[in-house]
């Protein structure tokens, strides 16, 4: 099956600090693949080229079997690719309801509409959807993001970027400000997503979490894909020995 998304061979240097060396990666349509690795490994410098939000030195990324240049997050975004970052990309003046449809928003239907007016109803009502959908807590849809809690925002997050992914979803510590209840939620409609078949791309430091829901794991270090794993088969000591090199490199693609 060809990758609905891919990258080879991807390099990226920040004056004399080596992001990315030649690193490879690959997603199929209806499959969640883990991103791991230390910290200085490249993923988030990975998944900004894979949206792009960076420029690349070498390399190539395929979508759908053809070769793209992404001129910037806009066009991943049309070409289906939505990612939630570690920093959230939140405007925190906005209310839940619009940063969900920011950029996006709804118009009134007719004259109103041609007038510049927005459908906030409508808005409301499928930004509450996909609230309880995820089984996120917001406490005011009607509040500034900036006043709630960073669990809240984080929801406010996820859910946007599953609300409007329909073929790539990248989820950066997408659990890292949730407690259990809510950490629960999103890792049971990573798995929704994943089953409408929309591929997921999962980076978390936390691997009980990672072999939960990933079908592959895929190990950067030292900005290489170093190693590929069967979710289902592997256990946390490979992870972690993968990692940190205790374990030979390996590149046997599931």
């Amino acid at each position: 099956m060809t990758a609905l998304l891919e990258a080879r061979g991807l390099s990226r240097s920040f004056g004399h600090v080596r992001a990315l060396d030649g690193a490879d990666f690959d997603v199929q349509p209806g499959e969640i693949v883990g991103l791991i690795g230390d910290n200085g490994a490249g993923k988030s410098t990975l998944i900004k080229a894979m949206s792009g939000n960076l420029d690349l030195d070498e390399g190539e990324i395929y979508f759908d079997g053809d070769r793209v240049r992404l001129s910037g997050p806009r066009h991943a975004e049309e070409l289906g690719i939505e990612v939630v970052y570690q920093d959230l990309a939140l405007a925190p003046h906005l209310n839940p309801v619009q940063n969900v449809f920011l950029g996006r928003e709804i118009s009134r239907k007719g004259l109103l509409g041609h007038l510049g007016f927005m459908d906030e109803k409508e808005m409301r009502r499928r930004a509450k959807e996909s609230f309880a959908q995820l089984g996120a807590t917001v406490n005011s849809l009607a509040a500034p993001v900036r006043s709630m809690s960073g669990g809240q925002r984080q929801g406010i997050a996820i859910a946007r970027a599953m609300a409007w992914a329909n073929k790539v979803l990248i989820l950066d510590e997408p659990t890292a400000a949730l407690g259990v209840v809510q950490t629960k939620n999103v890792l049971e409609s990573v798995k929704r997503v994943r089953d409408k078949g929309i591929a997921v791309v999962f980076v978390s430091h936390s691997m009980p979490h990672v072999l939960d829901v990933c079908d592959r794991i895929q190990v950067l270090r030292l900005g290489r894909r170093v190693a590929t794993f069967p979710g289902r088969e592997t256990t946390v000591e490979e992870l972690v020995g993968a990692m940190t090199g205790a374990l030979d490199s390996r590149e046997d693609v599931a």
